[in-house]
């Protein structure tokens, strides 16, 4: 990280801006071009855990190429100053890169959905058979993580 001053290096200030996000930000790559999609997500144990149909462009590009890049941050707004070219913002952000996998199994894609409805409430569900059928549960093994903060 360039700006040194800016970077978070305590695991537990990041897992913090993580647990505090709604979304999470996507990046993958398919024969060279980006694409980047916003999505509910879960963390727990270093993993992140994201739903999808169980067809569709996400799925196409990760069965090509597992490796994700993700963004989460928090946006507290916009630091004024005199000279406009001294203005800054204030907010928290995490970048990562991980391997993409896909869930098979009928008991780990009830624990994923879980951990995923768990980050939004504080509530687990019991699912009908055809609802687990009918979604891909993606699992993203985090390999690299960082965070900066900026105007705090």
């Amino acid at each position: 990280m360039r700006r040194k001053d800016k970077e978070i290096k305590d695991m537990e200030e990041i897992e913090s801006i993580i647990n505090k996000s709604n979304v999470c930000r996507i990046a993958l790559s398919e024969n060279n071009s980006p694409y980047i999609v916003p999505v509910c997500f879960g963390y727990k144990d270093n993993c992140l855990y994201f739903h999808s149909a169980n067809e569709g462009k996400k799925i196409d590009i990760i069965k090509k190429n597992n490796k994700i890049c993700f963004e989460f941050d928090d946006y507290s707004g916009l630091l004024i100053s005199e000279n406009p070219c001294d203005w800054d913002m204030k907010y928290y952000s995490v970048i990562g890169h991980g391997k993409a996998s896909i869930i098979d199994d009928y008991e780990e894609k009830i624990k994923a959905l879980n951990i995923i409805i768990e980050h939004y409430s504080e509530s687990s569900y019991e699912f009908p058979q055809k609802f687990i059928d009918a979604v891909t549960i993606i699992k993203v093994e985090i390999e690299n993580i960082s965070g900066k903060k900026s105007g705090y």
